[in-house]
């Protein structure tokens, strides 16, 4: 099992690519052909190469496995132009971003090399294994053993191992927005293997589609305590060819769900799946959904539909949910004021827990005074995420949109510190739990903590972040709902 020793949790989760030296960038152009190309690679002794266009500007790059399947196992003649075969999904990133968010992005975009910018410059690039090789003791090391895992048996021994991985990197003291981003991409990338293993046993889909992801995954705010939370969007297709393209995803999904499901990933019990029919979708009626969830919003529509404010393409053509996002934002342009009242009545549901004496509410289980994790929890992502939507902000993450909030002046500076510092103190609190139960039983966990677990820092801790919540449901209140009763 991976171990973490305290001198590599402080010194990797603080480093910066540009602590790191880079390879400079080797070019040609694009009307070159295949065959100069791997002349220069072997010449430079480089394993990627990238393609510029006419103007000098970057369209893409080859690999030695590009040569590989694309040339070698396709037959390709060596002297057709290096635009035939080359990899157009060129990913970059800021030489100020840590390594550990450079690792992060390329398992998420599934991608061995990352161009390194300075400004908006691209200065050199960076490999998956150079970053791997300044540490040997990591969790990263772990997503990239579980991205080699053949098979659902694999897979699910992989995921019982997160726990006692998560409970080190709480006990090393790294920062709870860290370790959910962590466990969110050994879930993404567990569900890409189980994705890239069904579409072998189907064979290639009939049609352009993205499988994304909501709620807590969609923010990467995933904990120990979770089920599955996904969808399809797929392309429109003529009439003749809709209800072949509609069959195949639907069988598509209910093998990706249920091999997710025996992994340790359970199923969603209110149903929010690819695999039910009602979230397997063409394009045109995702925007009809939408356009529905806002034009014609309720008490009971927002409450069940906000998570899909908060989606994320995980794999597939990505563009499909960026259409859709687009289509959403030109919607939330126009809409009722109806629409943000349901919104903020929906960030005030819930009531922290505060009695008249500012002590803590609780609810006695199995004769032990215990509050739930999770219904803290709620609140904040339900209030950041409407003055999130109104803004026109972005981002899914609770943490990523509280910055951009402050950055907008929307939250003053003591404002977004303070929701920031409640939001993870909590996390922290329930994936520390959390790791301890599935350590302890192996398979039952819940969101309760017991009071007699807390310290009395804890406790004068928890009234403190019950105090935030409060203020911060009166902003809601005023900016929403037109009323501070």
């Amino acid at each position: 099992m991976t171990t973490l020793n305290a001198s590599f949790s402080e010194q990797f989760f603080s480093r910066r690519l540009s602590d790191l030296h880079y390879h400079g960038l080797t070019i040609i152009d694009s009307h070159r052909s295949i065959q100069s190309a791997a002349s220069l690679m072997r010449t430079e002794k480089i394993s990627i190469l990238f393609v510029s266009d006419t103007s000098q500007n970057l369209i893409g790059y080859l690999t030695d496995i590009t040569l590989r399947d694309k040339v070698l196992a396709q037959g390709v003649p060596y002297d057709q132009p290096v635009s035939l075969i080359m990899e157009e999904n060129i990913i970059s990133i800021n030489q100020d971003d840590f390594l550990y968010e450079a690792l992060l992005l390329m398992f998420q975009t599934k991608t061995r090399y990352l161009l390194v910018k300075k400004k908006e410059a691209y200065i050199g690039w960076i490999s998956r294994t150079k970053i791997l090789m300044e540490q040997s003791n990591s969790p990263f090391i772990f997503i990239q053993s579980v991205r080699q895992a053949l098979d659902t048996f694999e897979l699910a021994k992989k995921w019982r191992q997160v726990p006692d991985l998560v409970n080190r990197l709480i006990q090393q003291g790294l920062k709870a927005s860290i370790i959910n981003q962590i466990i969110t991409s050994i879930a993404d990338t567990i569900t890409l293997r189980v994705i890239e293993n069904v579409m072998h046993v189907l064979g290639p889909a009939p049609a352009a589609f993205v499988f994304f992801v909501l709620g807590s995954e969609g923010r990467e705010e995933q904990t120990l305590k979770t089920d599955q939370d996904n969808a399809i969007i797929y392309e429109d297709k003529a009439n003749e060819h809709r209800e072949e393209v509609r069959a195949y995803f639907l069988e598509f999904a209910d093998k990706v769900s249920t091999q997710l499901d025996t992994i340790g990933i359970d199923f969603c019990k209110g149903g929010f799946m690819a695999k039910n029919p009602k979230w397997t979708h063409s394009l045109s009626h995702w925007k009809r959904n939408y356009l529905t969830w806002i034009q014609e919003s309720s008490e009971d529509t927002i409450m069940k539909y906000a998570t899909f404010f908060d989606c994320r393409a995980i794999y597939g053509d990505f563009a499909l949910l960026e259409e859709l996002k687009t289509y959403t934002d030109e919607q939330l342009m126009h809409t009722t004021e109806r629409f943000w009242v349901h919104m903020g009545e929906n960030a005030l549901k819930y009531e922290p827990p505060l009695t008249i004496f500012k002590g803590i509410k609780s609810v006695k289980i199995d004769g032990d005074k215990k509050i739930n994790s999770k219904e803290m929890m709620n609140p904040i992502v339900d209030l950041v995420r409407v003055f999130a939507l109104k803004n026109g902000i972005h981002p899914t993450n609770t943490g990523k949109r509280i910055a951009q909030l402050r950055a907008n002046g929307i939250f003053s500076e003591k404002e977004a510190q303070e929701l920031d510092h409640a939001y993870y103190y909590l996390m922290s609190l329930r994936l520390e739990k959390q790791a301890v139960q599935l350590m302890k039983n192996g398979t039952i966990v819940d969101n309760f903590i017991s009071l007699q677990e807390l310290t009395k820092v804890q406790l004068v801790t928890l009234v403190e972040i019950f105090k935030v919540i409060k203020s911060f449901q009166l902003k809601v209140k005023i900016n929403f709902t037109n009323t501070i009763f």
